[in-house]
Parts: C-alpha cells; structure tokens; sequence
C-alpha cells in the first residue's frame, strides 16, 4: 500500500507542477485586466474548459493508445497524432520562453531594477544557458528541482491565500473591503483575452507522455486529480486576491502578484520572489526536456535529445523578445492547437455520436482559441 500511495504521489506531482508552472503567478492581473469583479466566474469557466480537454486526453490514453501501439488505427488518425507531437514540441519551446520571462520579471521586480530590456536580457542569457547545459552535460540533473519547486510552490500558494484571506477579512471588518471597477470591455475582447489564458491551467496532458512509467490507469488518475486540485486551488486563490485587485491600476504587469502580495503582508514578496524563480526554471527545464523527447521519437531518432535541447532553446531565444503577456497568448494558442488536434483523435477513435458531436463542440472552442487569443491589457 505504501508503494502504491508512492506512485500516486508521483504520478500526479508532474502534471500538477506543469500546472502550477506558471499560472498562479499570472492569472490574477489579467482576470483582473479582462473581467475585474467577475475573475472568480471567469475562472471556473477557464477550469471548465480544461477539464474537458482533459476528459479527451484521458479518453485518448484509454482508448487511442492501445490502437496507436498495436499500429491499427487508422493513416488519418496517425497523422493527427504525430501533428499533435510537433505542435506539443513549439508549445513546450515558447512555454520555455514564458517560465523564464515570468522568472526574470519577478527577480528583477523583487530587486527593483525591472525594465523590459533588463528582462529580456536576462530572459535570452538562461534560456541560451539552459540549452547549453543539455547540450553537452544533458539536463537530467536540472530535472531533480521539479519536487522541491512543486514543495515550495504549494507553501507559497497556501501563504498567499492565507495573506490575502487575512487581509480581506481585516478590510471586511473596518468596511473597507474594495471590489475592482468592471473594465469596459465587450465580450469579443473578454472571450480571446480568456482564450490566451489557457496555459495557465495546461500541464495535465503530460500524464499521457508518463506511459514508460506507469500504467494506463494511473495516469488517467493523476491527469484527473490533479486538475480537480488545481482547480480548487486556481479558483479560491482568485477569490481571495479580487478584494486586492484595484491596487494594480490601469496597466497591466506581468509581475503584479508582487505589488499585491506587498500590501497583503511585509513577509509575502521575498518567499514569492524565491518561489518564482525556482517554479519557473523548474517548468523550463521539464519543458526542454519533454520537449527534446518529443523531437527525437517524432523524428524517429533523426534529432536526438541534446540537438533537440538547442533547437528547443532557439524559438524560446527569438521569443524571449517579446513582452510576457504576448507569449502568454502565443503559448495558449500553441497548446489549444495541441488540444484541438487531440480532439480529433477522439472523434476519430469514438464508437459514440454523442460523444463525437461533444468533443466537436470543444474543438471548435479550441480552434476559436487558436485563431483569435490575444494578450491581456
């Protein structure tokens, strides 16, 4: 029994890291940027939308897989699927991009010293190093922060919930309780900002790429749960940092959490500044290496692993140029890509017409996500 809580506990701690990569750090100014005093409503809809795309990709590791590993499924479907393998490897190159822009804001943001170009340079400097590093040493060293960032990421998580709830209350108490001013936005500008925040909650398909260690059904577990955790977790954060929102203004800023965590207490910034910069390497570099493997099996060994690491840091080098929030949306529209192309498998491999037109209608979503998702502000 032990063993087994073990690998449960493992299974799930990929897919809930992924998760957690990025998304908890970003998501409160721009739900604020988009939606103001509806961010908690708007982010159980993101949740929804994603644990849908996940009801595909566990249906795909029950049913798709073993077709795809007996070589019966169809040329049609094959081709979706080896399609969706790139289009998962330029979505893990631009994430690179995010995780470590998101690092350099929070690091210089903490230090006071943040300008974009410092950013940007900081940015392109440990992502050339990262792929470096896995070019002639391998990554598979760097891989051992995954467990402790996951560690320290959840502390934080529950101290910022514990900080803002705090302050709420408080704000509560002495009816100085402040809700955020409704953006003037219609629903076309609300409908693809939300669209690009969709790698906020991406990381539950990497339970499909877990097959060499655990069993089918582990896997649909830990895709499962983790997302369920997350959710809760997305949805309370978000609730208790609305009544802190006005204090980030007009302009939206990707390090924003920052300034709020300040207000809610003098001890928040420098745990979340540490928490920042360890998450986000941590979800880099399990990136280019998902990623790097990716390249190597969809290639059929043509590019191996440590050439894949360059390649890989290459796109997220020429990205590292772009502010954040543009990269945001870029690696949102990358994975709905990835998603849509999954969902096609699906509807390819399913005996049911209900559950084709269902997984339909999400594609169709998933297209609109691809086509249209902008940046916040």
């Amino acid at each position: 029994m032990l063993s087994d809580r073990k690998d449960l506990r493992k299974a799930r701690a990929t897919p809930l890291a992924s998760i957690f990569g990025s998304g908890f750090l970003v998501i409160v100014p721009i739900l604020y940027a988009a939606v103001g005093p509806y961010s908690v409503v708007a982010m159980l809809g993101v949740c929804a939308l994603a644990y849908a795309m996940g009801s595909v990709i566990r249906f795909n590791i029950r049913h798709a897989e073993p077709l795809l590993a007996a070589g019966t499924i169809s040329d049609r479907t094959a081709r979706h699927e080896r399609t969706a393998n790139l289009a998962l490897v330029l979505a893990y190159a631009i994430s690179v991009s995010l995780y470590i822009h998101i690092l350099a804001a929070f690091l210089l943001g903490g230090l006071g010293i943040n300008t974009p170009l410092r950013e940007n340079i900081v940015c392109v400097v440990i992502i050339a190093a990262i792929g470096a590093v896995g070019r002639f040493h391998g990554l598979d060293i760097l891989l051992k922060l995954e467990r402790a960032a996951l560690i320290v990421t959840g502390v934080l998580i529950i101290m910022l919930i514990v900080g803002f709830a705090v302050f709420d209350w408080q704000a509560f108490k002495t009816d100085t309780l402040t809700w955020p001013v409704l953006p003037e936005q219609n629903l076309w500008t609300v409908l693809t900002v939300l669209g690009g925040t969709l790698i906020v909650v991406q990381g539950f398909e990497t339970s499909r790429y877990l097959g060499s260690e655990f069993d089918a059904e582990l896997r649909v577990w830990s895709c499962r749960s983790s997302q369920i955790v997350s959710s809760v977790i997305y949805v309370l954060f978000v609730a208790v940092a609305t009544p802190l929102m006005h204090f980030l203004g007009d302009q939206v800023q990707d390090n924003g959490l920052l300034l709020l965590a300040a207000k809610a207490s003098v001890l928040l910034p420098i745990p979340l500044v540490i928490a920042a910069v360890l998450s986000q390497f941590s979800a880099a570099v399990a990136d280019v290496v998902a990623g790097g493997g990716n390249t190597a099996e969809s290639t059929q060994g043509r590019i191996d692993d440590r050439h894949a690491y360059v390649l890989i840091c290459g796109i997220a080098v020429v990205l590292g140029f772009a502010s954040t929030l543009t990269i945001l949306s870029f690696a949102s529209r990358a994975f709905a890509f990835y998603y849509f192309l999954q969902c096609l498998v699906a509807i390819s491999v399913s005996k049911s017409t209900a559950q084709k037109m269902a997984i339909s209608l999400l594609a169709a979503a998933l297209a609109f996500i691809t086509l249209f998702a902008v940046p916040a502000g």
